[in-house]
């Protein structure tokens, strides 16, 4: 599918855009879940149009045996574990090394979250609605993390949404058994990188996430922050 649209001007016309397909979820009471940090941009969007929860999510991707490229599952931040049973079964991974990942994986995610968790403690996710932001897709291995990560946390529907993302990656996450549905409305028919669905595509730093989430923090959270 060829180019329908401009580029976005920036990653919050892009969460804006997205909020307006999103709507239909208001009802679910969703929870916005931006993935650092880029994608924290889009969620905030959609969250005050959706007046949505927001959260992050940084998810530890369990790495195959000798090829750290290989998802075999994820686990949250609370030390969940999300296995693609699949995977484990065909390449004969055994429970001892499963565990010894999981606790490398968990002490980097815990790492990159204490910044955003002195701000605003987790919102749980289960049995919501869980809408997933990013600013864009490319191979999806951090994005499927984060959809096994929220399903190991009890989401009840997961719903994917990015402004745009090669058709490859679009089908291989839309087949996902946890994933409800994928909205993305841009799919260039020759995909570089997700720099080029946007004509500004600045660095977004930890300042401009943590300023997010205190907006979206309770009262009592950002007074203690």
């Amino acid at each position: 599918m060829a180019w329908e649209t401009d580029p976005y001007e920036d990653r919050s016309e892009a969460g804006r855009s997205l909020a307006e397909k999103l709507v239909k979820f208001s009802k679910e009471k969703p929870v916005i879940v931006g993935l650092p940090r880029g994608g924290v941009v889009l969620a905030a969007e959609i969250a005050r149009a959706l007046n949505a929860e927001l959260d992050v999510i940084i998810a530890g991707k369990l790495r195959a045996p000798y090829n750290p490229e290989l998802a075999i599952g994820a686990v949250t931040e609370e030390g969940a574990v999300y296995l693609n049973d699949m995977a484990v079964r065909s390449l004969r991974i055994k429970p001892d090394y499963i565990e010894k990942e999981k606790r490398e994986r968990l002490r980097a995610v815990t790492e990159r979250l204490n910044l955003y968790r002195k701000i605003k403690k987790k919102v749980p996710l289960k049995g919501r609605t869980v809408i997933i932001a990013d600013d864009g897709l490319a191979t999806g291995a951090t994005m499927i993390s984060a959809i096994q990560a929220s399903a190991a946390s009890g989401a009840k529907k997961i719903i994917v949404a990015v402004p745009g993302g090669p058709q490859d990656t679009v089908d291989r996450i839309s087949g996902m058994k946890e994933v409800s549905e994928v909205v993305c409305p841009l799919i260039p028919s020759l995909f570089f990188a997700v720099s080029q669905l946007y004509l500004d595509f600045r660095q977004v730093e930890d300042e401009e996430v943590v300023a997010i989430l205190r907006e979206f923090a309770p009262e009592k959270e950002r007074k203690g922050a």
